[in-house]
């Protein structure tokens, strides 16, 4: 697994030294016409775009909850590929949360899914999907996807 990326719009010497709150998430993918699209969702509050993430519950894997959050926030069913492609760690809620991000090859995509509501899901190609990411370790870390799937 790569090194941890560190995210924070605040100074170093302010960050908390407890440790993160763990999250996961995945990077869906399906092939169309020899290539990869890859499914992001919009964040509730802000709208920017990224990929299905959300904490590890108690009893929980990690694997678990980034399958169970791909499913609630996009609707999307699938398979893990691999090991993690990469970790990253991130301030929010005033404390750190630490994300392990896994490649999820897609099966299903539902019509209707828990978070549908609150939550845009689009299909994009790597160009777009560079375009819409919010976040610089979403770009590294798609940047390793595609490697990983190249390779496949």
């Amino acid at each position: 697994m790569d090194a941890v990326h560190r995210s924070s719009e605040k100074s170093f010497m302010s960050r908390q030294t407890s440790t993160p709150i763990l999250q996961a998430a995945t990077i869906p993918y399906r092939m169309k016409k020899g290539s990869p699209e890859f499914c992001l969702i919009t964040s509730i509050g802000k709208g920017n775009w990224g990929f299905p993430k959300g904490l590890i519950d108690p009893g929980e894997t990690p694997i678990e909850t980034a399958l169970k959050e791909s499913d609630e926030e996009a609707g999307l069913s699938g398979e893990i590929k691999g090991k993690p492609l990469g970790r990253f760690i991130y301030e929010k809620w005033g404390t750190e949360l630490e994300v392990t991000v896994y490649l999820m090859k897609v099966s299903e995509a539902a019509e209707e899914w828990e978070e549908m509501e609150y939550r845009k899901r689009a299909w994009c190609d790597e160009e777009k999907a560079r375009s819409r990411l919010h976040r610089q370790e979403y770009q590294e870390l798609l940047g390793m996807a595609i490697k990983r799937i190249s390779k496949a």
